[in-house]
């Protein structure tokens, strides 16, 4: 992926011209006085069940939480 750094006073003004560039695979780095503030790079779709079972979620999940957790004793 290559890299580009932009002034933001200049992105204001080429934004069009800077997201085709992202879309391409082009990291816009975006500048005020030299110091980086803002990254764009293009969204990565997610793939549902990439990981499967990845995460899980207890049994015992809705059930309410004991009175010692409220009371900070558990």
């Amino acid at each position: 992926m290559t890299t580009r750094t932009v002034d933001v006073c200049e992105a204001q003004t080429q934004l069009k011209e800077l997201l085709s560039l992202v879309v391409t695979g082009t990291e816009i780095i975006l500048t005020e006085s030299s110091t980086p503030i803002a990254r764009l790079v293009p969204i990565t779709p997610r793939v549902a069940g990439l990981h499967p079972r990845a995460i899980w979620t207890s049994d015992d999940f809705d059930e309410p939480l004991p009175e010692g957790f409220w009371m900070g004793d558990e």
